[in-house]
């Protein structure tokens, strides 16, 4: 038969309990601890009539087992109110999560639960290892590890300023920075010469750029600790470097070429302008001699013109009779004897005259080049002589 149908003897809820001989039927454990908790408070209140009416008082136990508990819980508040601040640290105060203060080093106090306390060690030096990847101003790809020592010196802001100040923005702000100097530095300066003053620019870029984010975080020192080409591109950067050493040969012969070439056609224009200049002065003092000489002819002409035309005449069959190989004999003067003449001799003679007259024509130009590149004033005393040599 069913717990639950009817005529059945008894009570047989599965879901109730019975209390233990003497106790009453039916009745639960929280009742009994209702009942249990009431009598104690009664007694610490200064007596009672029990649970049943029956009027005894509550035992003395519990009330001092309430007053340890008491106690107890007073002592372990104190403990976790008071604290303890090191050398090395600062302690933020936060109450209800908004900043209070902060404290140094010694002992402080503050309102568990409501306040909360947290410790910054501001002296220890930190160190932390990066690895990244940067192309060089020469068009280098390495791979850079590098470790940057570090100081939490404002403890309010490295809290409350930036999220994840220590373990995020640190290292982004490394790793662009460091890439940032690299892009701006060679492959041979990065390996040998000025890799003292890459680390010295990375870590004032650092600082730079935390300060601005207001990190509280001090940078110590950047160290550059492995700097290596990737294997995957060392052929490819060989190529370009063949390439760009090609090119810097390329312009260099050029220069060369160049610095040979120039001097010698500028040497050549200079030289030509100055035999003008030499050709110029010698045609111009010809011409100012020949326009004196006829000027001072014609003055002579005027006051004795036939004197002075058979003069000219004269002068003109002389000049044009030496330079020619004929010979005129007078046949009638001579009686018709027969007159032997070295007629070679005269030829060579005459030849040796024009060669002569040819060089002294080529001296007298290269003499006036030189004077007049040596000195202009040697111009006007040739032309001097010139004009003097029409008067005569």
């Amino acid at each position: 038969m069913a717990w639950n149908q009817p005529g059945g003897s008894g009570n047989k809820d599965p879901w109730s309990r019975r209390a233990g001989s003497g106790g009453r039927g039916g009745a639960n454990s929280f009742d009994e601890f209702k009942r249990k908790l009431e009598s104690m408070l009664k007694g610490v209140g200064g007596g009672g009539t029990g649970g049943d009416g029956g009027g005894a008082a509550s035992p003395p136990a519990e009330a001092s087992v309430l007053l340890a508990v008491l106690a107890v819980a007073v002592l372990i508040w104190g403990y976790l109110s008071f604290f303890q601040v090191d050398a090395a640290e600062q302690a933020v105060i936060q109450r209800f999560g908004k900043y209070v203060e902060t404290r140094g080093s010694g002992w402080g106090f503050r309102i568990w639960p409501i306040e909360t306390v947290t410790k910054v060690n501001t002296k220890a030096v930190n160190s932390v290892k990066y690895e990244s990847r940067a192309l060089t101003s020469d068009l280098n790809l390495v791979d850079l590890t590098f470790t940057v020592q570090y100081q939490l010196r404002d403890p309010v802001n490295f809290l409350f300023k930036v999220r994840d100040a220590e373990d995020g923005t640190l290292q982004e702000v490394s790793e662009s920075a460091i890439r940032e100097v690299v892009g701006r530095s060679d492959l041979e300066s990065i390996f040998v010469s000025k890799r003292q003053q890459l680390t010295e620019r990375a870590k004032d870029l650092i600082q730079h750029t935390l300060d601005q984010y207001a990190t509280g975080i001090m940078v110590t020192t950047v160290n550059l600790t492995e700097i290596q080409v990737p294997e995957a591109v060392i052929p490819s950067q060989r190529d370009a470097n063949k390439a760009e050493a090609d090119r810097d040969r390329a312009v260099n012969e050029a220069k060369a070429y160049a610095s040979g070439i120039l001097p010698v056609a500028e040497g050549a224009a200079q030289r030509q302008l100055q035999e003008a200049a030499a050709y110029k002065a010698q045609v111009v003092s010809i011409a100012q001699g020949e326009s004196e000489r006829f000027s001072q002819i014609a003055a002579v002409y005027k006051g004795a013109p036939k004197v002075t035309r058979q003069r000219l005449y004269t002068e003109a069959l002389e000049s044009v009779l030496s330079r020619s190989s004929k010979v005129i004999l007078d046949t009638h003067a001579g009686g018709g004897n027969m007159v032997y003449l070295p007629l070679d001799k005269i030829m060579e003679r005459s030849g040796a005259k024009t060669a002569e007259a040819a060089q002294g024509s080529s001296a007298a130009s290269a003499a006036a080049v030189r004077t007049a590149e040596a000195d202009p004033a040697a111009v006007d005393a040739r032309a001097a002589e010139a004009r003097q040599r029409g008067d005569r």
